[in-house]
């Protein structure tokens, strides 16, 4: 690759990591480089995981604080987005994606009428549960994760966005913690998929290098703007960039 091809995925690379962090979806500002720097789709797909793995580690760095008292929620649910993104990334690897495709777009909207409604879930949960639950929101969010996870594994864009809606619906805790949480599945699921990739895939290791880069500085800064949203504003972002995330997929 050419410095101006590098550049431009080290860019994109910090984007999509400072997406990634705040909210996810940052799939959809650097898989679309990649292609535009020539890089066929599958190779880009891959190359693009890879890249933002590191970037998720960073995230979940920036955002530990909000971790704490959820240790035995997130590595139980970790463990189930391993398992799906594995799946997901074998998905790829072996069938076409004309299906994951298809459903992306109604599976991110989806998403953002959980997003928008999740004040008013949280309004009912709180008649029956006062404070934070540390639980993992049995079996229905478990199952919820792992489809999130094929589909990350797979593709990826926009599983933050979905993440952030499922999850306050099992899971009574502040916005804020969730969006940690979601940062840890995230990671579990798209490193899970990297490792398979970087044995199986066709990858440009120097695309997925300046990528990985670049995801590592915008992880960081996505944790630093994302703190300091409040919980509405944060929704507006998830919301926002979720429904953005849709229309690109359907043009």
């Amino acid at each position: 690759m050419t410095p101006g091809a590098l550049a431009a995925a080290l860019g994109a690379g910090v984007a999509a990591g400072t997406i990634n962090t705040v909210v996810g979806s940052g799939t959809l500002v650097s898989f679309p480089v990649l292609l535009a720097l020539g890089l066929p789709p599958l190779t880009a797909n891959v190359s693009n995981t890879i890249g933002l793995a590191p970037g998720n580690i960073s995230g979940v760095i920036g955002y530990r604080r909000q971790l704490l008292g959820q240790e035995r929620r997130a590595v139980t649910l970790a463990v189930v987005s391993v398992t799906g993104g594995l799946v997901g990334a074998a998905l790829l690897l072996l069938f076409p994606a004309s299906v994951f495709k298809r459903a992306v777009p109604v599976l991110i909207l989806a998403a953002c009428v959980l997003v928008l409604l999740q004040p008013l879930v949280r309004r009912l949960a709180s008649r029956w549960q006062a404070a934070p639950s540390p639980g993992t929101g049995g079996w229905a969010v478990r199952a919820g994760v792992l489809a999130v996870a094929v589909y990350g594994g797979y593709f990826g864009a926009a599983q933050g966005v979905i993440l952030m809606g499922i999850l306050p619906l099992a899971l009574h805790d502040d916005l804020q913690r969730l969006n940690a949480l979601k940062n840890v599945l995230t990671m579990s699921a798209n490193l899970a998929a990297a490792v398979l990739f970087a044995v199986e895939a066709s990858v440009s290791w120097p695309a997925a290098a300046a990528v990985a880069v670049g995801s590592i500085i915008g992880g960081q800064v996505g944790a630093r703007v994302g703190l300091r949203l409040s919980p509405a504003v944060l929704r507006a972002v998830v919301v926002a960039v979720g429904v953005a995330a849709a229309v690109r997929l359907l043009v």
